[in-house]
């Protein structure tokens, strides 16, 4: 199992970016939140740019916002393994993900926990990842929601009776606890589980 750490509800992301490079975690998960597609919203680019300033651990970029072509270009300068775009959203999904494949970074859709699975179905010859949100986008620090576990095995039935390749990510309320629901993912994503600790690692190994 991969994990990939969120610093969304970190009180001092450079100090935990680093402690972060010192662990054998795998991605650096950067939520990127506009108050428009959520509520809440983050730091603008030129502050999140130097994400990589801290940390030389490969990225993976969520865009919980309404119009990701402004924000995609931004975030291809960074050290970028996958960015996340929302099927939820209005814009042409199709031309974002070309968008994504053109800066040779890989593209991955969010689907939030009342989207149905089968709107992923025209997408997936081209996705890379999938991430299932297993909190509603926003806001770091929410318990799991248990029937994530459900769409998760959906969406890996629908992998394989597409015979695509594609990488399954949950993110939101993953701890120790709630492993046990994430254990058909290929990825997991946790934020305060890891970064309210005093020891990321420890907590980084009991999600493996």
């Amino acid at each position: 199992m991969k994990v990939s750490v969120s610093f969304l509800s970190s009180k001092n992301i450079p100090k935990d970016l680093k402690i972060l490079n010192d662990t054998d975690v795998d991605l650096i998960h950067v939520d990127v939140m506009d108050g428009k597609f959520v509520k809440n919203k983050t730091m603008p680019f030129r502050e999140m740019r130097h994400v990589s300033d801290y940390t030389d651990k490969r990225l993976d970029v969520h865009l919980m916002v309404e119009d990701p072509s402004k924000y995609i270009p931004l975030y291809a300068e960074l050290n970028c393994e996958v960015i996340y775009i929302h099927v939820e959203i209005d814009e042409d999904i199709m031309k974002d993900l070309d968008m994504i494949k053109k800066y040779s970074i890989k593209c991955g859709l969010a689907i939030n926990p009342d989207t149905k699975v089968s709107e992923l179905v025209p997408y997936l010859p081209y996705l890379d990842y999938i991430l299932v949100m297993s909190v509603y986008p926003g806001m770091g620090g929410q318990s799991f929601i248990t029937s994530a576990s459900d769409k998760i095995k959906e969406i890996k039935d629908l992998i394989k009776s597409y015979n695509v390749k594609c990488l399954v990510n949950v993110d939101g309320g993953v701890n120790n606890d709630t492993i046990k629901y994430c254990r058909d993912c290929d990825i997991v994503t946790s934020g305060s589980y890891i970064t309210n600790s005093s020891n990321f690692q420890e907590k980084i190994s009991s999600l493996r």
